[in-house]
């Protein structure tokens, strides 16, 4: 199951992204069940999610357009210099994983954005996610719990 502060925040959103390690087939049900989504592998995804899911994706949002990655997969880079050599310069939305560390960070044009990890928080203090809303302007917003 997903944690219930996970799930009340994703009431009425209209499309989740995820940045990887969504694990199992069943994971990524549970959050289909909820809305829309688009997901990218992770290097702790089972063999069929492995064969599924894509290492990139990159899709618009009206006028904005973003770019979803996990991270582990760029050379001898951290998920963060990935994310910035793959993505930041070249999309609005630049949405990485594979830390666990949240992070929201413009740079120049580009949101940099981790959701960190609402299921495994490893180093950091409390689990999260995020919430991007994406209209005329982005608003970047990370969740803690």
């Amino acid at each position: 199951s997903l944690p219930e502060p996970l799930v009340e925040g994703l009431q009425g959103v209209d499309l989740i992204l995820h940045a990887g390690d969504v694990n199992t087939p069943e994971a990524l049900a549970l959050f289909a069940s909820l809305a829309p989504m688009r997901a990218v592998v992770g290097n702790n995804d089972v063999a069929e999610l492995q064969r599924r899911l894509p290492r990139r994706r990159f899709f618009r949002f009206g006028r904005f357009s973003a770019g979803l990655m996990h991270g582990h997969d760029v050379e001898h880079l951290t998920a963060r210099q990935a994310a910035e050599r793959e993505l930041v310069g070249r999309v609005d939305l630049a949405i990485f994983g594979h830390s666990h560390r949240a992070l929201c960070e413009w740079q120049g044009r580009s949101l940099l954005f981790n959701p960190g990890s609402p299921t495994q928080k490893r180093w950091e203090r409390k689990h999260s996610y995020g919430i991007i809303r994406v209209d005329k302007s982005v608003e970047p917003e990370l969740c803690y719990f």
